[in-house]
C-alpha cells in the first residue's frame, strides 16, 4: 500500500533529508587516494550523529554500518571496508538517515582523485542526467512509469548502458523501503504503473552497470552485488516527495 504523507511530515523528512544532504556531501568531499572505505563510513556515522539524526542502514535487520560502499564493479549493498581508495577508482556512497521516524534515503558516485576526462566521466556524467530526467517526471498527472521511461531513455538508448533490472526505487516513510517501487526501466505501459499523488515520498535511484545489467554476490558476505561482467556501475538517488508545484527534494 502506497502512503500519504502529511505536510507536517514532509517537513520532518526535509530536515533529516538536509542532514543526509549535508554528510553525504562531505563524505564525497573526503573521497581521495589513500583513504579506505570504512573510514568513510565511519565519517558518515560521527556526521549523521552530531547532526542529531540516526543512521538508517543499521535499522535493517543484519545490517551494521551506516553506508554502503560500492567500489568500482560492486553495484550496490556493499559492506565498507579496509580496501584504500586509488587514483582512478569510482566509489558509490549510498547512505540513510532516521530523523523522528522517518527515513530519508541518498546515493552518489563520484571519481577518485584527478585525471584528464575519459569514458568513466562520461559514464557518471549519464548516471546524473538520467537523476535529472527522472525528476522531472516526478510530478502530479505522471505515472511511475514516466520516472523510469526517462531514466531507460538515458542510461540504455542515448549511451548504451544497462539499467540494472534487479534493483529499483521506492516509496520511503517511516520504512526506509515501502509501496511503490520505482524501476529505472519501463515494462508494459505508463498507464498500467501507479499513478504519482500528492504527498507521496519516492527515492528514485539510477543503478546502472558500464557492460550488461547482470549481477552477482561478491566476497560470500549475503550483500555485496557486482556487476556479473566485472564492469564499472553507478549509483546516483534522491529522495523527493510529489506536491502541487512539482517534485520537492528532500535530500538536499
Amino acid at each position: 500500500m502506497i502512503k500519504i504523507k502529511t505536510p507536517q511530515e514532509i517537513k520532518i523528512m526535509q530536515r533529516g533529508g538536509q542532514m543526509l544532504a549535508e554528510t553525504l556531501r562531505d563524505v564525497c568531499a573526503n573521497v581521495r587516494p589513500g583513504i579506505s572505505e570504512i573510514e568513510l563510513d565511519a565519517l558518515a556515522n560521527k556526521l549523521i550523529q552530531e547532526k542529531g539524526g540516526e543512521p538508517g542502514f543499521k535499522k535493517v535487520e543484519g545490517y551494521h554500518h551506516a553506508t554502503c560502499i560500492s567500489t568500482n564493479a560492486v553495484v550496490v549493498h556493499g559492506i565498507p571496508s579496509p580496501y584504500v581508495l586509488k587514483e582512478g577508482d569510482i566509489i558509490g556512497i549510498d547512505c540513510g538517515v532516521f530523523y523522528k521516524g522517518f527515513h530519508t534515503d541518498m546515493s552518489e558516485t563520484v571519481r577518485v582523485g584527478s585525471q584528464k576526462p575519459d569514458a568513466i566521466d562520461k559514464f557518471l556524467k549519464v548516471g546524473k542526467q538520467a537523476l535529472e530526467a527522472g525528476i522531472r517526471q516526478a510530478k502530479l498527472g505522471n505515472h511511475v512509469g514516466d520516472i523510469s521511461k526517462a531514466i531507460q531513455d538515458i542510461v540504455e538508448l542515448r549511451n548504451g548502458y544497462s539499467v540494472v533490472r534487479s534493483l529499483v526505487g521506492h516509496g520511503v516513510g517511516r520504512e526506509l523501503h515501502e509501496d511503490p517501487e520505482i524501476p529505472g526501466y519501463l515494462q508494459g505501459k505508463i498507464e498500467r504503473t501507479p499513478y504519482l499523488k500528492e504527498g507521496m515520498v519516492i527515492a528514485i535511484e539510477v543503478i546502472y552497470n558500464m557492460g550488461g545489467p547482470d549481477l552477482a554476490f561478491a566476497n560470500n558476505d549475503g550483500w555485496t552485488l557486482k556487476t556479473k561482467d566485472n564492469s564499472l556501475a553507478g549509483l546516483f538517488e534522491r529522495t523527493l516527495a510529489i506536491t502541487k508545484n512539482g517534485p520537492l527534494i528532500i535530500t538536499e
